[in-house]
């Protein structure tokens, strides 16, 4: 079918677009940026903040550029004196409304209000008088929400219904009193929130943040070490973004100056979330076969990405019996650290101080789960960082990131085969369970390694794989309106899968809620923004020698030494979890 052109006018230039343009990509196409802040490419348009307004032939009033579709014969206006006015008119008076407190403001330099208002020659405060107050609600163990800094965009609304599907958010109240939270304003831990942070990720402002955990870190590096033993264990997506930070190009591996600038920080040890994520393979892998044994119900559901498991807990509980009893790569490692460990040093498990450096805010979530805390109530894991915090105390530290030699991780918990470091891809838990699966099933040392029907950024894949003349049935998705269709699948009997990979946020691990905020030139749901990351992981994977998780020498003398067999009793005590239906507060 041929596509309808469409011809206008923008700022005296004649241009042909495609029906069904807006004005503001019309423009684009010109090279002309027209200022926005409720705007976001990948989700729905909302024409809320009005920054974006042109004016347009035969129009008294100006229309928004975001949200018009430009029409045969339009003729539209980007820059004048009076619409330099309305906008500057319009950052001014959401300044006015907002926190003066740019210079001790998490999102300082990364501020998308900060921006517009440099932008448009914003220079002071003009107005005066009364101004919104709305108290920070900070009882959630992964999610602030600071409504004072909202600038009501809808941003945050529309990522949470329509990549998430979660619908947690909305706005309450009228006028001047309008704000934005999740049902009756309570707590975002007691709502429908599963703590992705992705609300995070599209704030232009910081009304949402991660709970800040640098300060109990700094607080276990300052005590005496005959105190305190500390451990960091960075998950395998960090060493393919931190650099971001640094100012080096998306998608550079920096695993070796991630393990140094650690150790200057004053960790003792620096354990590689990836020998966690071997061991999980491992577990997963026999249980996957148990199931296609007959031991349990299939398609088996894969649990590392904990905000999965939230939604998976409020949304699906019945989906419980088909998910996965493995704890996370993070969680069976603190779960080492404390216990095996921790004997092998002569420590108890309290001097041992685990840290995770974690691409996802639900993984602060994950860590305050009782059911990943010893009997006495202490937890496995004391802290997380995301990838933005680690960033922040480098750079407070006065570490100089790009220059550092590259450490080596600390044995033999810092062991790892590339199949732990696509973990952080979306599709690379997938891949990892398949080339330890296909050995297991066709007793073929040489099996394949690549699975590029799991691999690509796309949000829902699914392929056959015939392994021993066994026809195995899998899905991948990423983001969970995704995960929804796959789910619904299965529930309606539509789908008989064998296997199902489904991470919480958009792409994977590699975009996950704590990761680093992209340039302004891209958008953190760009797609281009995760394949880059992902690339790195790859990379890193195809440079290793060891590739499949069950060649880990490591893990293999831990079960000889310390844990048994696989799904052993041992192994299922320390390294398997439970999950329980959690019901949001006022629904029923």
């Amino acid at each position: 079918m041929t596509e309808t052109m469409i011809n206008l006018t923008i700022d005296s230039e004649h241009i042909q677009v495609p029906k069904g343009t807006t004005v503001l990509k019309a423009a684009e196409k010109l090279g002309i940026h027209i200022p926005r802040l409720c705007y976001h490419p990948k989700l729905s348009l909302e024409g809320a903040c009005r920054i974006c307004v042109v004016q347009v032939e035969g129009f008294s009033s100006f229309l928004t550029a975001c949200s018009h579709e430009v029409w045969e014969g339009m003729n539209v206006q980007t820059n004048s004196p009076e619409i330099r006015l309305a906008r500057r008119d319009i950052v001014e008076l959401l300044l006015d409304n907002h926190p003066m407190d740019c210079q001790t403001c998490d999102r300082d330099g990364q501020c998308e209000l900060q921006r517009q208002a440099y932008r448009l020659g914003v220079r002071e405060r003009h107005f005066e008088g009364k101004r919104k107050r709305f108290p920070i609600d900070d009882q959630s163990e992964s999610v602030v929400r600071t409504p004072e800094k909202c600038i009501l965009c809808g941003r945050c609304i529309r990522v949470c219904e329509e990549v998430q599907g979660v619908h947690n958010l909305s706005q309450h109240g009228r006028g001047f009193e309008t704000v934005v939270g999740p049902a009756n304003l309570g707590p975002m831990d007691e709502s429908a929130c599963i703590q992705c942070g992705q609300c995070i990720n599209v704030c232009p402002t910081a009304a949402f943040l991660e709970k800040d955990h640098t300060e109990r870190v700094w607080e276990a590096l300052a005590m005496p070490r005959d105190k305190k033993h500390l451990v960091a264990q960075p998950a395998p997506s960090i060493r393919a973004a931190i650099g971001e930070c640094f100012g080096l190009p998306i998608g550079t591996p920096v695993t070796g100056k991630l393990i140094t600038a650690l150790r200057r920080l004053g960790f003792d040890a620096v354990f590689d979330t990836n020998f966690g994520a071997d061991l999980t393979i491992i577990e997963e892998a026999n249980e996957f076969l148990r199931r296609m044994g007959g031991e349990g119900p299939l398609p088996l559901l894969t649990s590392c990405s904990p905000g999965w498991v939230s939604f998976m807990e409020k949304f699906y509980p019945e989906m419980i019996p088909h998910t996965s009893t493995c704890k996370s790569p993070m969680s069976m490692l603190s779960t080492l650290a404390k216990t095996h460990y921790a004997e092998k040093k002569g420590l108890t498990a309290d001097q041992i101080y685990m840290v995770g450096i974690m691409p996802c805010v639900a993984k602060k979530f994950e860590a305050a789960r009782p059911e990943h805390a010893m009997e006495d109530g202490t937890p496995y894991t004391d802290a997380v960082l995301t990838t933005r915090e680690l960033a922040w105390m480098i750079k407070s530290y006065g570490i100089d990131f790009v220059n550092l030699p590259d450490g080596e991780f600390d044995r033999p918990l810092g062991i790892s085969s590339g199949a732990a470091d696509i973990f952080g891809a979306t599709g690379g838990v997938m891949e990892a369970a398949l080339r330890t699966a296909a050995v297991k099933l066709t007793g073929d040392e040489l099996g394949p390694l690549v699975f590029e029907d799991v691999r690509g950024v796309t949000g829902l894949k699914e392929a056959s794989i015939t392994l021993a003349g066994t026809e195995i049935n899998i899905a991948v998705s990423n983001g969970l309106t995704n995960a929804k269709t796959i789910l619904e699948a299965i529930k309606n009997g539509g789908k008989q899968y064998h296997l199902v990979e489904i991470m919480a946020c958009p792409g994977g691990c590699v975009a996950g809620g704590g990761q680093p905020y992209p340039p302004f030139s891209m958008d953190v749901l760009d797609p281009e923004l995760g394949r880059l990351r992902a690339k790195a992981l790859y990379k890193i994977d195809t440079d290793k020698q060891l590739r499949r998780s069950h060649e880990n020498p490591a893990i293999e003398h831990l079960y000889a030494e310390y844990l048994g067999e696989p799904n052993g009793e041992k192994a299922h005590h320390l390294l398997h979890t439970h999950y329980h239906a959690r019901m949001p507060r006022g629904i029923k």
